[in-house]
């Protein structure tokens, strides 16, 4: 299993591209997660994403497809909302392992009313990209961070 890493160990590491993938994904409210079916196909789902306290964070409602899949099988990848504007920060992917937080303190504060029932998942980062156009250059750029391999970019024409 690959190691993972908080946001907040990102932000210390690599805290332009962190502050850049931000950006991105507070564009919008709504993501894209893509988790893994039963039968290990994948599973494209709409959730909403946090950064709070240093950590990544979602929810879903009790027994959705999407929280099933995650309880069996951790392995997420969350995709920022699209904008063909020009001026927009680009588009981000985190990619990582949703693990279940019970605590009903967190809950309470994450979610609602004391007791009222819903998945809580903090992810564990693997990897953190932000893809965009670089006017200037006219090139594509990929700024990535790799649990393990750390900062790079990449330019394409």
């Amino acid at each position: 299993m690959a190691p993972m890493a908080t946001w907040q160990e990102i932000e210390h590491e690599v805290p332009e591209l962190a502050a850049h993938i931000r950006a991105a994904m507070g564009r919008s409210k709504h993501k894209t997660m893509a988790t893994l079916r039963k039968d290990g196909s994948p599973r494209i789902s709409g959730t909403e994403v946090e950064f709070t306290d240093g950590e990544v964070w979602l929810g879903s409602m009790p027994g959705s497809v999407k929280a099933r899949d995650l309880l069996r099988d951790p392995r997420v990848a969350i995709h920022s909302a699209s904008d063909e504007r020009m001026e927009h920060p680009g588009d981000a992917k985190i990619a990582g392992r949703a693990v279940e937080v019970t605590d009903p303190v967190l809950k309470e504060r994450f979610g609602g009313p004391h007791g009222q029932n819903f998945h809580l998942f903090r992810v564990d980062v693997t990897e953190a990209v932000l893809t965009y156009v670089d006017y200037d250059t006219e090139q594509l750029v990929i700024e990535s961070w790799r649990e393990g391999s750390g900062h790079r970019v990449v330019r394409r024409k």
